[in-house]
């Protein structure tokens, strides 16, 4: 997890799974090439957006300062995070 713009901190995802993801919603992504997921981070549960990152080849996960704060997650720490893409059928 790395330090964002003001309260929100970001998770860059695994190139390996960005990867999968694009395949996924090739053409569900909307605005800025963000996807709608559902995640989970230790017992807190809420929807958001990945939002693309080129630089990363990835995509990155706002991670907004009441989920921080619940989890007692901190800059610099690796975060296990639970996805599932909204606008996906499950197989």
């Amino acid at each position: 997890m790395h330090n964002g713009v003001g309260p929100w901190h970001f998770v860059t995802l695994p190139v390996d799974q960005a990867d999968e993801i694009d395949e996924l919603t090739m053409f569900t992504s909307r605005g800025f090439g963000s996807v709608r997921v559902e995640v989970t981070i230790g017992n807190t549960t809420w929807d958001t957006s990945l939002f693309p990152d080129a630089k990363a080849e990835s995509y990155v996960l706002p991670i907004k300062k009441l989920v921080r704060t619940v989890e007692r997650l901190e800059a610099g720490k690796v975060v296990e995070v639970s996805l599932e893409l909204v606008d996906v059928e499950s197989p």
